[in-house]
């Protein structure tokens, strides 16, 4: 029968294949190397029981094992196979008997000892070079997948860069300089910091050390300042969306940012957003024109249906032919001013679709400025507004539309008449320039104020217009002009103020656009004008009646009307 040496000798062997067992069901690599090196340990120690115990040369082996578990590269299987073999050497000594009987060696010891040595070595020799090729896998492995990596890091637009807990880059991909226009290198410590926008370095480093210190994933939305060329001649501000990440165990670099350019999809939501815009203002001018139009169709449609209902009904046999002429006339007044509402709304749309008939030829401008104030001169002597057009009699030539320039000479002197108040003056004047001529039109009247100037000539704005307006109109007339003299080619300016009168200035010039030319709206400059401050006199009562302070009185034209005699008498 097997001695117990033998049985244990018979049991290490199989401790390998339990090893690969419990390698193949658990994955722990340690543990199975410990238990194949406490196998071997124990083989070990059993022939070198068998072959003379301490003294035999198989135990040279036992200076093989923790070398082969320091090749493994794991400190727990090494400290578990240097236990292993501590306490099999420590078996021997204590319970191997000094040779045993009948089992020596059949080499001397001067032959077995290099052949034990020499095997040792052998294994130790194949082991190294085994772990050697397994090394140099390892590392042609890592510069793959860092080349891979370099390559992916490349081929992306994005900018990923490393950085440490005080924000500073330590590493950034190559696409730096595709986002930046700078090399990877000028990034490098602060140097991306620098190309962020002052006002966002703050949520920049905010966003770095949170990451670092919670370990949750931020997003940032920066700007960054690129190098010139990079988003055309100049230097500019690019918007980018930074996501950072916590990396462990990576030495310095705790942090990993993704930067990725958002200015397209900035400039998209700034479309949508100027596109919703757009959309508000049309339905706001929507909304003015049904305010408009209805305030402008309602009343003369009254009157044509009331005039005309009376004039049909069972009492128009006693009206006499004098109230019924008067009757008629309302009727064809107010089918009249219908009809201006029409033309209107008919001249706007041509202008806005290109269908109107604009023919360029020599005009006399002085000529035709005479011909407009004397059409207007009924309606301004009605209001009580002086009318004042050039005395000069010479012909001014310009090449532009007369029915445009006509059309337009009416709309500006009807707004000033109608927006000046009774004793008022409006004024049409002409100015030569040296690119063309200047029509001047300038009122004493309420003027515009601030908040509104800048909506002049806005379809269908009028100034505190509204269902509470005063005065009749569709607030297309302005819009019009503008029409009509961007079809030539010209400009107009407007100067105006609460309480300070309005001029507007429209500029021609010398030679209009051709027909064909492309047109667009004449672009408007606004300038504000300051009322004049108000002139406070003082009036005395004689003394000794009532009190003797001095009564400030306003001038008649700031009052509203003249300064009662009583309050003016000086004693």
């Amino acid at each position: 029968m097997p001695s117990l040496v033998e049985a244990v000798a018979a049991g290490c062997l199989f401790l390998p294949i339990c090893a690969a067992a419990l390698l193949s069901r658990t994955g722990r690599l340690p543990l199975a190397h410990a238990v194949s090196a406490t196998g071997l340990a124990g083989l070990v120690a059993c022939l070198a029981a068998l072959s003379g115990g301490l003294g035999s040369a198989v135990l040279v082996w036992m200076a093989v094992i923790p070398l082969e578990a320091v090749l493994s590269g794991s400190r727990r299987a090494t400290f578990a196979t240097c236990a292993a073999v501590a306490a099999a050497i420590l078996a021997l000594a204590l319970g191997a008997p000094q040779g045993v009987a009948g089992a020596g060696l059949p080499l001397s010891p001067l032959v077995a000892m290099p052949v034990f040595a020499l095997g040792a070595v052998a294994h130790l020799l194949a082991q190294a070079l085994q772990h050697q090729r397994h090394e140099a896998a390892c590392r042609a492995g890592r510069r793959d997948a860092e080349r891979r990596a370099n390559l992916l890091l490349s081929a992306i637009d994005d900018l990923v860069t490393w950085h440490d807990l005080n924000g500073r880059v330590v590493e950034a991909s190559p696409s730096a300089s595709r986002l930046t226009g700078a090399p990877a290198e000028a990034l490098r410590g602060h140097g991306l910091m620098q190309r962020v926008n002052v006002a966002d370095r703050p949520a920049y480093l905010q966003a770095i050390s949170g990451v670092a210190a919670s370990g949750q994933p931020a997003t940032v939305s920066l700007r960054l300042q690129v190098e010139p060329g990079t988003r055309g001649e100049a230097a500019a501000l690019v918007h980018v969306e930074m996501r950072a990440h916590r990396v462990e165990g990576a030495g310095e670099a705790r942090v990993v940012a993704v930067t990725r350019d958002v200015s397209e999809r900035h400039h998209r939501a700034e479309e949508l957003e100027r596109a919703r815009a757009e959309a508000e203002r049309a339905d706001e001018v929507k909304s003015r024109f049904l305010a408009n139009v209805s305030h402008e169709l309602r009343t003369p449609l009254n009157a044509i249906i009331g005039f005309s209902q009376l004039l049909a009904g069972e009492g128009a046999m006693a009206i006499g032919p004098e109230r019924a002429r008067e009757y008629a006339g309302i009727i064809g007044e107010s089918g009249q001013h219908l009809l201006e509402v029409v033309n209107t709304l008919l001249d706007m749309s041509r202008i806005q679709s290109g269908n109107f008939e604009y023919a360029p030829e020599t005009v006399d401008a002085a000529a035709l400025v005479r011909a407009c104030c004397d059409l207007m001169r009924l309606k301004a002597e009605a209001a009580g507004v002086r009318l004042v057009r050039p005395l000069d009699e010479r012909p001014v030539e310009i090449v532009a539309d007369p029915r445009a320039c006509r059309q337009v000479l009416i709309n500006l002197v009807s707004n000033a008449v109608k927006f000046t108040p009774a004793g008022g003056q409006v004024e049409v004047s002409l100015r030569r320039t040296r690119t063309g001529l200047d029509i001047v039109v300038a009122d004493t009247g309420a003027g515009i104020g601030e908040a509104d100037l800048a909506r002049v000539g806005t379809p269908f704005f009028q100034a505190g217009g509204g269902y509470a307006r005063t005065q009749e109109g569709t607030g297309l007339g302005l819009s019009v002009v503008r029409g009509l003299i961007g079809l030539h080619g010209g400009a107009i300016a407007f100067e105006s103020g609460a309480g300070a009168g309005t001029t507007v200035t429209v500029s021609l010039p010398a030679e209009a656009r051709t027909a064909d030319a492309p047109a667009a709206p004449a672009p408007i400059t606004t300038a504000v004008r300051h009322a004049p401050a108000r002139v406070e006199r003082l009036a005395r009562r004689p003394l000794g009646l009532f009190d003797a302070d001095p009564i400030p009185v306003r001038p008649a034209s700031e009052a509203g009307g003249p300064v009662p005699a009583a309050l003016l008498r000086a004693g």
